[in-house]
């Protein structure tokens, strides 16, 4: 097959991935660089239709076309692929300049200095590095998680790599780059390579565009819509896979069920747009107080559990109580004003071999323990020493000194 029957089937294919893409494009426009990609394509088209006309057009002209589509296509893959991992755009004066010192070289290698050899060296160097640099951009996270990112950014890369070299695979001949014994291989060979790239890269889009869909629709499985925690089902997965990993380790697991007070009076007096607020504010307020290894998750209405691995009690009612205070001494502030917000905890630990529930169930009535005792407090659950009877956790003082010091920062406040 010669190459300008190449250059028409590479044509057709790039054609066809455009419409492809346009089309998936225009019912997942959620997808963040979806559309950067497909337009990515459509100049990539264009850039293929340049080369079929250009023997009807003007050399100067037919060239820095050329050069220009070559640079859009290269330059939409890259913001297309900064946009989907959620990095922000650089600046594009920048791409202009690199644009127009493109165009200015390879019009000086066209008119004033013909140099056929340097347009193509610097044409493949622009796109190489950027294809380059689109692989390293997409290729984060773990290759278990993330696979469709890793097989985009392998076509990305080996394209790249192969446009770095390309010049000098021309450049075997003795004549270089138009030698006649070796410039119609290489060329049917740089065609071929061309082709794969365009279908493989296109493949890693959409399998890109699939990964998006099934995080979102996993998000949607496991997460609370309104506080983008954990829901309970999800929850209590988490709290098998802990205990599961505390049996095996040996390592202490703490959990805490926390209950937003008095909160049906924020519905009633407010509104439910108030208690939504409330909700998410309690969220905002306990996510800076936890390590990122553990677990929050939303189990009922106003009701909130924290999973807590390697973490014995005593330290686990520490952070109960900083997440107490840090609660109390943050209002929630919406168009009503500032609403008094506080919780009640109850902690316990997870004791080997016993089944989920009951130390969930201990939880929870250590829980209604602190509402029956007043509310705005953290209860422990007591732990049983080697004699059998239960002994109230050590630093049951030292809690209660943090508590005296909490409301006072929040009467203060």
């Amino acid at each position: 097959m010669h190459s300008p029957t190449l250059l028409i089937l590479a044509t057709i294919l790039m054609g066809i991935m455009t419409m492809m893409l346009m089309a998936a494009w225009r019912f997942n426009r959620q997808i963040a660089g979806f559309g950067l990609w497909a337009s990515s394509y459509f100049f990539g088209t264009l850039f293929c239709v340049s080369l079929l006309v250009r023997t009807a057009t003007p050399e100067v002209w037919s060239v820095i076309t050329a050069q220009s589509l070559l640079f859009l296509m290269a330059y939409l893959n890259l913001r297309g692929t900064r946009a989907y991992v959620g990095l922000p755009q650089s600046w594009p004066g920048y791409a202009a300049l690199a644009a127009l010192l493109l165009i200015a070289a390879s019009a000086y290698f066209t008119a004033i200095q013909p140099d056929p050899g340097m347009r193509f060296a610097l044409s493949s160097l622009m796109a190489g590095v950027i294809f380059l640099l689109c692989a390293k951009t997409v290729a984060k996270g773990k290759v278990q998680e993330y696979p469709a990112r890793y097989l985009y950014a392998m076509a990305c890369g080996c394209h790249g790599a192969f446009l770095l070299i390309r010049p000098w695979l021309f450049s075997l001949g003795k004549s270089g780059l138009f030698d006649a014994a070796q410039a119609i291989a290489v060329s049917q060979f740089v065609m071929v390579e061309s082709i794969a790239a365009i279908v493989l890269m296109a493949f890693g889009i959409v399998m890109l565009a699939n990964e998006q869909v099934t995080l979102e629709l996993r998000a949607i499985a496991e997460r609370d819509p309104l506080t983008g925690v954990f829901n309970r089902r999800s929850f209590l997965t988490l709290l098998d896979k802990s205990i599961s990993h505390s049996d095996r380790m040996a390592s202490p697991l703490s959990i805490m069920l926390i209950d937003l007070d008095h909160f049906k009076k924020i519905n009633d007096t407010w509104g439910h747009k108030s208690g939504d607020e409330a909700l998410r504010h309690f969220v905002a307020v306990a996510v800076p107080c936890i390590r990122n290894g553990d677990i929050i998750g939303r189990v009922g209405g106003e009701e909130f559990a924290i999973l807590l691995p390697d973490t014995d009690i005593t330290k686990a009612a520490t952070v109960a109580e900083r997440l107490r205070c840090e609660v109390a001494a943050r209002p929630v502030k919406n168009e009503h004003g500032s609403i008094t917000l506080t919780v009640s905890i109850g902690v316990t630990h997870y004791r080997k071999d016993e089944a989920p529930e009951v130390t969930l169930h201990r939880a929870d009535n250590a829980m209604y323990t602190a509402k029956d005792k007043g509310r705005n407090q953290v209860e422990v659950t007591p732990d049983l020493n080697n004699t059998g009877q239960f002994e109230p956790p050590e630093n049951a003082i030292e809690s209660d000194q943090q508590g005296e010091a909490c409301e006072a920062k929040s009467a203060v406040a």
